[in-house]
């Protein structure tokens, strides 16, 4: 029976707000989003966003920060910042700048005349579908997704998602009723540290962003703060 309810929950989500578009458009009203970045169970930094409304583009900033340090030195830092550029609910234009531990990544994302991407990305340089989505994890499309296009390089990753159900989520005093997703990568022949392997979770009232989890080089946790 529960396999049964997870199938119809899952055609529902998938087929009834198909269009990115439908996503981000009910994201309109949110100005942050704010989320704890946990490595193996130790606090190490955040990742916020704001959306701003200018006309009829909704403007989308993130930020990520985070240090691994051990015996309080330092041994990795990590720091993003992305914007993302939404017209009438269509992304138009991404771009990001990366430190990685010292090394710079970049993407220069604008959809051009014909609705097709062109990336210009450290990783990837060269066109992509209109509805593949930015990888920022916010935008609840990504689960309807062939492919999500990385906010650090501008590779594409095509992926497979599975619903594995609804739970509880208690996050920050709060309690989030949520659907949970797994999103992987479908290329067999990626390297491990390439291989996407993420497990999401949305609200279901709101679709909004609650949590991820997924292990590389340990086990990773975002947890949402702040929503208003």
């Amino acid at each position: 029976m529960n396999k049964i309810v997870k199938i119809l929950v899952f055609f529902f989500i998938i087929f009834f707000p198909l269009s990115a578009t439908s996503h981000v458009e009910h994201y309109e009203n949110l100005n942050n989003l704010k989320f704890d970045i946990y490595r193996n169970n130790k606090h190490i930094g955040t990742h916020v966003f704001s959306f701003k409304k200018s006309g009829e583009n909704l403007i989308v900033e993130s930020e990520i920060n985070f240090e691994i340090k051990k015996l309080g030195v330092v041994l990795y830092r990590y720091h993003v910042k992305g914007t993302e550029t939404y017209k009438n609910g269509k992304l138009i234009e991404f771009k990001s700048k990366t430190d990685q531990n010292k090394k710079k990544k970049y993407v220069n994302l604008i959809l051009e005349d014909n609705n097709e991407f062109l990336i210009d990305g450290s990783s990837y340089k060269g066109k992509a579908p209109n509805d593949y989505v930015i990888g920022t994890w916010w935008n609840h499309s990504i689960v309807n997704a062939k492919a999500q296009i990385s906010a650090v390089s501008g590779r594409i990753i095509e992926q497979k998602v599975k619903y594995l159900g609804k739970e509880t989520i208690n996050s920050n005093g709060k309690t989030y009723e949520t659907l949970h997703f797994n999103i992987s990568s479908t290329d067999s022949k990626l390297s491990k540290d390439k291989k996407l392997n993420t497990d999401v979770w949305y609200d279901e009232k709101t679709l909004n962003w609650v949590k991820a989890t997924f292990n590389k080089k340990g086990n990773w946790e975002y947890k949402l703060i702040t929503m208003n």
